[in-house]
């Protein structure tokens, strides 16, 4: 793994935290939450507060997140919200932390300059005890405060300024007066300036979880599925749940809700070049298995690695190659249904408000496809990067880092059409490549 930590692909824009002011009070929040504290002078957090750094001394890669359902976080800037989320077990999570930190930027900013918020992303399951209790988390809200209570003592100030006004004789109330006081002390001007967080509830209609080996739930659509990546349960109770190697099941099901396209028919995309490099991933992921040396290939290269390893090729290949006939040389119009290994391979999400989710789901279904893969779902790229040869460990690397650090947008525009933020990955600090190293917390999350 660390080739990906100094090539910026894991760990990237976590914020360094090293000021003892600033490890002063997260360790105030991580006793509050948690009854934890570190030993670290300096650390570096994700979007919710959790490092890795911490998480190895602690041994517990969730101590911000106890049983993987109710997500705490620790703010100390509102900076977070560009990093990335670490250890995943909710598609949703990040999205809902960003869009929380920007809709109260200002008001976090200004409780942040004096103390560290901590809250927890919350619902009505503390523990996932069979996986319909999945289907319960259907609304998340937001509980936050400061360590030192700043909201709560605001809106006990803002509820004796509301008495003051309306009870008879209060002007004469000194206790009243007193509280009111010592309670400002904390709080300042509450009537001028109002401490108050909003946009704290959040739906989740459709999301993926990293439970029971991995779900994709997609409740809240016209003909609703699970589909698992594991086991199938038994008990889910949805109308239909399909395991992923049902994959006749699984494109109707994204047929009838119209949540896909081929990159043929998609518009503004280059998609020879797509299909192109799709099948070099192929041809890289047969000829991996052989030792032969990957670094440098050009084109001509490529076509020569897959002369040479022709047996090996998966039928993905040749379907894809199939197509790419097709599209550039006038080739008959190849048949790839369902069944065809090239399927998922040829697919991209449209653009609706479930397309982040959908590409997640299509990178399960293609695996050998390691850019959609590291863009998609990057949970699941660092667990497989970790069983590949280390001759294309070093040729994906080397390719993210060439063809995707430069221009991410560009990137993401050129395969799927639209610019999703996925990530938030950008700077990588040599101080997380020294004391992480290879291993770290996130590869047992």
């Amino acid at each position: 793994m660390i080739r990906l930590i100094e090539k910026g692909l894991m760990f990237g824009n976590l914020v360094h935290i090293s000021s003892p002011a600033l490890v002063e009070r997260y360790n105030r929040a991580l006793q509050h939450l948690a009854g934890k504290a570190t030993q670290l002078t300096d650390f570096h957090v994700d979007i919710s507060g959790y490092s890795p750094e911490i998480g190895q001394e602690l041994d517990d890669p969730l101590y911000l997140n106890p049983n993987g359902v109710n997500r705490q976080f620790i703010l100390l800037t509102t900076e977070q919200k560009r990093a990335p989320l670490l250890n995943v077990k909710f598609s949703t999570s990040r999205d809902i932390l960003r869009e929380f930190i920007e809709m109260n930027e200002a008001q976090l900013f200004a409780l942040t300059a004096t103390d560290a918020v901590a809250g927890e992303l919350v619902n009505s399951v503390f523990k996932l005890s069979t996986p319909n209790d999945l289907l319960n988390l259907r609304k998340i809200e937001i509980e936050a405060d400061t360590v030192g209570g700043t909201l709560r003592k605001a809106e006990q100030l803002a509820g004796l300024v509301e008495r003051f006004k309306t009870e008879q004789d209060a002007w004469f109330d000194d206790v009243l007066i007193a509280e009111m006081i010592d309670t400002a002390k904390d709080t300042g001007d509450v009537t001028r300036n109002p401490v108050r967080l909003r946009h704290t509830v959040f739906e989740q209609p459709n999301f993926w979880t990293a439970h029971y080996g991995g779900l994709y739930l997609f409740p809240d659509l016209d003909h609703p599925a699970a589909i698992c990546m594991d086991d199938t349960p038994d008990d889910l109770l949805m109308k239909y749940v399909f395991h992923k190697s049902q994959r006749n099941q699984i494109a109707k099901f994204l047929g009838y809700n119209n949540l896909v396209e081929t990159v043929i028919e998609a518009r503004g995309v280059d998609s020879a070049a797509i299909l192109q490099q799709k099948m070099d991933f192929l041809t890289v992921a047969a000829a991996a298995g052989s030792g032969v040396d990957l670094t440098g290939l050009e084109r001509r290269d490529m076509r020569r690695l897959a002369r040479n390893h022709a047996d090996h090729l998966p039928e993905a290949y040749h379907g894809l190659a199939q197509l790419l006939r097709w599209a550039t040389d006038g080739g008959p119009w190849p048949r790839i249904t369902s069944d065809h290994p090239a399927y998922f391979y040829t697919l991209r999400a449209k653009d609706t408000p479930h397309r982040d989710l959908v590409n997640m789901l299509l990178a399960e279904l293609a695996p050998l496809d390691p850019r959609q893969l590291f863009i998609c779902h990057k949970e699941l790229f660092y667990s497989t990067y970790k069983t590949w040869p280390e001759n294309k460990k070093t040729y994906v690397a080397d390719f993210l880092a060439r063809e995707y650090q430069v221009d991410k947008a560009g990137a993401r525009a050129a395969l799927f059409g639209h610019e999703p933020d996925m990530s938030g990955q950008d700077r990588v600090s040599e101080a997380v490549i020294a004391r992480v190293g290879p291993w770290g917390a996130l590869e047992r999350g």
